[in-house]
């Protein structure tokens, strides 16, 4: 079931550095799934809940499918600023909306769309949200599926 997304999405702010880019000065294309992936992290911490921690909790969230488009290529230097949205909040999933854009011009450069698994750390068998969780999401504006 669709989540009812934030006015403003979660954003995160990273540089692109000389090791993200090609021989050319762009952006190697995988790496846009890195920036994305840190902006789910740290949406993630500023919900008050770390990797470190979920893992200690036999926990781990892992990226069952990926989709990404590319508009414009973010360069050496370039100040990217990465959304991450959660489209939909499901019992043991989440899917993220999410944006790459450049900061000094507001161009979206990549857009993709993540369906990550929550599983357990020791079978990767796939478990519930816990209810904590459920709960930050909820209390960021996000109304979760099956409720």
């Amino acid at each position: 079931m669709p989540a009812q997304t934030e006015a403003r999405p979660f954003t995160h702010r990273c540089r692109v550095y000389y090791e993200d880019t090609d021989a050319g000065g762009i952006v190697y294309y995988v790496n846009y799934l890195k920036f994305m992936e840190r902006a789910r992290t740290e949406r993630l911490r500023s919900l008050g809940f770390a990797q470190s921690q979920l893992v200690s909790e036999d926990l781990l969230f892992v990226v069952h499918s990926s989709e990404a488009r590319y508009h414009a290529p973010a360069r050496l230097d370039d100040e990217l600023l990465v959304t991450a949205e959660v489209a939909e909040l499901n019992r043991a999933s989440l899917r993220f909306r999410q944006q790459v854009r450049r900061a000094k011009d507001d161009v979206l450069l990549c857009e993709g769309q993540f369906l990550v698994a929550c599983v357990r750390t020791d079978s990767l068998k796939p478990r519930a949200i816990p209810p904590s969780l459920r709960a930050a999401f909820a209390g960021s504006g996000l109304s979760p599926a099956g409720e």
